[in-house]
This record gives C-alpha cells, sequence and structure tokens, in this order.
C-alpha cells in the first residue's frame, strides 16, 4: 500500500442552522488520484476549504505525513504543498492570464522589481506544458470559460504541489481538452503527487482515479476501490438509492406549431447564416466542440449580442430583440452556462432570485413590488422544482451548485416563457440533481414549451432532445432527428 500522506480524522463544520460536515474521514496516500463523490451539498466543497485553510474554523485532525497540521489561511496550506483548482473560477478577470498565474507569487528581478520577462516566459512554458493555447498578455475576461478552467490548473501546477485538489476541473472541457489533462494527472501521480478529484462524471471517475470516497449528507457514506467500482455502485453510495431513470421519458409529442424560427442570423464574434426551427413542445439540442459558437448563437437570439443580419420570428410573427429584456417581455427566457456570474446575483435570496425578471408584472398599484406577489412566485417554483433550502429568504451563496441551477430554473420559468434556452444546464450539477433538471425539461416540453439545448455531453443530448443541431465554427452543420443521430455523426459534424 503507498504512503499514507493526508489523513483527515473526524472533521465537523457547522454553519448557521446547517451541520455541514459530521465526524468525517478522509485519507489520501502518496502518488494516488482518489475521488470524492457525492451529490451537491453533501459536504466535499466544505471538506477541502477545510483542508486548503479557506474555513479555519473546524473540530477534528488534520495529519500531513503523520504531522498534526492546522492551516489558518490558504497560503500556510499552500506553503505545505496543498494546491486546490476551485469548480468556480478564483481568477481577476481584468488580469491577464500570466498575471493571475504569478498572483501572490511574482516573479521579481535583481532590484525587487517584477520581472514580466520572466513572468510571461515561464506562464509560457506553463501553458505550453498542458498543451493549450493560451496568450500570457490575453485578459482572462477576453477568455473563454475552457481557457480560463486550464489557468486556474496551471495556476495551481505553477509551485512544488504535493497534494493537487481538482473540484469538477473537466466540466468546462472539451473531450480533446479532458484527455490532455488526464495525461498530465498521470504524469503528476507518476511523480509521487497525489491528486484529490471532484467530479460528478462518473465515467471519469472510474477511469482516473485509483480509490473513491463518498459524503452523504456530510458524512461518510462509503469507500471503494475504482477496480472493483461501476457506476451503479457510485451512485448507490451517493444518493443512498438506485437512480432508475436519469433520463425523464417524455409523455406526448412536440406540436406541429413553430414557436421559435431564426432565419440567416449572422452577429458578432463568429456567428454567420444560421437557421432552424423549434416546434412548441419540442427539445432541440445544439451540439458542438468549445468554441463553435453555440453560447454566442443563444446571446444572439436574447439581445445580449447585436445581430448584423437575419431575422427572428416567435410564435409566426417577426420580433425585434434589442436587449435581453425585450427577449424576456416577449416570452423568451435564457439560462446562462454560467449560473453564478450571469444566472444570479449571489447575495440575494432566493425569493429575489426567481422574481427578478418579472418586477413589471409583480408590482402593486402604487408601483412597488408586492411582497405577496413575490412570496407567491417564489414558494411556487421552490415547491415544483425541489429546491433544498430553509427557505425562500436564504441567499443564493449559501445553496449547493445543484439548487443553484434549480433557482436559475425558477426564474425562467417565473417568465412563463413561450422559449427556453438552456446553456449547460446541468453542468457541475450531481447524478441526483441532473435527472431532476432532465425531469423539469420534460415536464416543460409536454406543457408546450420550446426548448433550445446547449449541452457538451452529448449522451445527454442524444437521450434527451427530440432533434439535434450541431455547429462548427459558427455555422450549423447537421440537423438530425434523434433516431438518425449517434455519438460518431455529431463529433463528425462538429469538427467539419
Amino acid at each position: 500500500m503507498s504512503e499514507c500522506l493526508l489523513e483527515m480524522r473526524h472533521i465537523s463544520k457547522k454553519f448557521p442552522g446547517v451541520q455541514a460536515l459530521n465526524r468525517v474521514n478522509f485519507a489520501v496516500r502518496k502518488g494516488e488520484i482518489v475521488s470524492l463523490l457525492g451529490e451537491n451539498g453533501a459536504g466535499k466543497s466544505t471538506l477541502m476549504k477545510i483542508l486548503t485553510g479557506v474555513l479555519p474554523d473546524f473540530e477534528g485532525t488534520i495529519l500531513l505525513e503523520g504531522s498534526e497540521v492546522r492551516f489558518r489561511n490558504t497560503r500556510e496550506a499552500f506553503e505545505h504543498g496543498i494546491s486546490i483548482v476551485f469548480q468556480e473560477f478564483n481568477l481577476c478577470p481584468n488580469l491577464s492570464a500570466m498575471e493571475n498565474l504569478f498572483l501572490g507569487n511574482e516573479v521579481r528581478g535583481r532590484w525587487r522589481f517584477l520581472s514580466y520577462r520572466q513572468m510571461h516566459r515561464r506562464a509560457q512554458d506553463a501553458f505550453e506544458n498542458l498543451r493549450i493555447a493560451i496568450d500570457p498578455a490575453a485578459l482572462v475576461k477576453d477568455l473563454g470559460v475552457a481557457q480560463q478552467q486550464m489557468i486556474e490548473v496551471a495556476k495551481a501546477l505553477a509551485h512544488h504541489t504535493r497534494i493537487l485538489i481538482m473540484d469538477e476541473p473537466t466540466s468546462a472541457l472539451a473531450d480533446a481538452e479532458i484527455r490532455n489533462l488526464f495525461a498530465i494527472m498521470r504524469d503528476l501521480k507518476s511523480r509521487g503527487i497525489s491528486i484529490v478529484f471532484i467530479s460528478h462524471k462518473l465515467n471519469e471517475v472510474l477511469e482516473i482515479s485509483d480509490r473513491v470516497t463518498c459524503l452523504k449528507d456530510g458524512e461518510n457514506s462509503g469507500e471503494i476501490e475504482t477496480k472493483s467500482a461501476t457506476e451503479d455502485a457510485l451512485v448507490a453510495m451517493m444518493v443512498g438509492r438506485e437512480i432508475a431513470h436519469m433520463y425523464a421519458s417524455r409523455r406526448g409529442e412536440p406540436l406541429p406549431e413553430v414557436a421559435l424560427e431564426v432565419r440567416s442570423l449572422s452577429g458578432p464574434p463568429m456567428i454567420r447564416g444560421v437557421s432552424f426551427r423549434i416546434r412548441k413542445g419540442e427539445i432541440v439540442g445544439l451540439a458542438g466542440l468549445i468554441g463553435a459558437g453555440r453560447t454566442e448563437l443563444a446571446r444572439l437570439i436574447i439581445g445580449a449580442e447585436k445581430k448584423t443580419s437575419g431575422t427572428i420570428i416567435l410564435n409566426g410573427k417577426e420580433v425585434a430583440i434589442h436587449h435581453p429584456s425585450d427577449a424576456v417581455a416577449k416570452g423568451i427566457a435564457y439560462a446562462s452556462e454560467d449560473r453564478k456570474a450571469l444566472g444570479l446575483v449571489l447575495p440575494m435570496t432566493v425569493r429575489e432570485n426567481t422574481t427578478m425578471s418579472i418586477h413589471p408584472r409583480i408590482r402593486n398599484q402604487w408601483g412597488f413590488i408586492s411582497a405577496a406577489k413575490e412570496n407567491e412566485i417564489s414558494d411556487t417554483y421552490i415547491g415544483r422544482l425541489q429546491i433544498k433550502a430553509t427557505s425562500r429568504e436564504q441567499v443564493a451563496r449559501n445553496l449547493s451548485g445543484g439548487n443553484q441551477q434549480k433557482v436559475v430554473l425558477g426564474k425562467c420559468l417565473a417568465i412563463q416563457p413561450h422559449v427556453m434556452i438552456l446553456d449547460e444546464p446541468t453542468r457541475g450539477v450531481d447524478v441526483g440533481a441532473k435527472a431532476e433538471v432532465h425531469k423539469i425539461i420534460a415536464d416543460l416540453a409536454d406543457e408546450g414549451v420550446a426548448i433550445l439545448m446547449i449541452s457538451s455531453e452529448l449522451p445527454e443530448l442524444l437521450h434527451v432532445c427530440d432533434r439535434l443541431l450541431v455547429m462548427h465554427e459558427g455555422r450549423l452543420t447537421a440537423d438530425l432527428p434523434r433516431d438518425q443521430a449517434d455519438e460518431e455523426t455529431l463529433m463528425k459534424a462538429a469538427v467539419s
């Protein structure tokens, strides 16, 4: 057995009204990739925040190579060789990729001035080692989600690391980038570096990890060697039950009427002549590699970017959409792929987030927002979507990722939309929450809502959608009914 590098014994952590962790045990061996599993809210991120000094106040003991440690901040953990790549990015958008890479660990020259030349060279080397094409001088805000994710990985690996914690590192990566990341992880393992891998993608867990530790409701719920594990066994440990149907069945068929038609739509930065239709009650999937233009197309439709040409027709009538508020007013709802930055206002409550897009509809005769209507609407969607919150007044920041995603969906549903555009609606949520989101999507389609669903997970699109569109470099390259589509066909269309 490999030498035990880290032991966390009887770790407990309580937040106001919530027992986040209850006497949790977790161990990492030297040169091991151990996966930490659990539903959203199970306590995985809390446990890792304790390990890395983000949460220094806790009960229990941490042993590093047999010696007790208690990190008061992230720098102390970093100095002991513990680095983390959080699921939610920890980057400064107005700084360059290079500056983010060395933030807090700047390279200085002979006279203690910052050496931008050395940092630029080292950043270039770091990105080349990760096989990613990022200009060190590029501002982070101008880079895509996948590139930002890889900067986080490079930042963690740029310094001496004994334990690397990776929280959902593949959630925004394409298959080729995931393969590169896994190759890097195996190389680090061969050099004796230990990796804690947190992911909801069970196929990845089985592929890359040596051992799995599972949490449920803040407690240990199981541990298993990966060589003897199956996806069903992992699901059972995570949720305490079998999930018989990951993808909910449709009860009805799409209606003949067209809800949304896009004709020859073009616009920045890359969309060229895109045309398609979505019928009422139809779920249309939009596939493509990262950078193909899927999100850019959605933003053109809702008026977040200004189109240069093309027509949008809603329920048979041409509509002018110059701003997202126009889209909301006309019954088009959009759920962004980045729920933290664009989907929610984190310091606001579940109630406030759910109703923020419909204020004109819920004002009273004096122009004030009706508290009674707000409460009624937020309670309706908390119940309908089974949002796990202490109350409608719980702050969104304190919800698990899956429940945050449900609040985003609740905000969309409060619009009472004819059309919903869902951009990576299950990104970063656990298997249980993912099944619930799929059921919500199926139920909405059965109610006649037209849905455009963007996803990087081809199996998800093939199971959930009635029809598949594929994009490549800003153009549509395929439009296929589900029974004529498979992963190979979609991938061919995505690269040509």
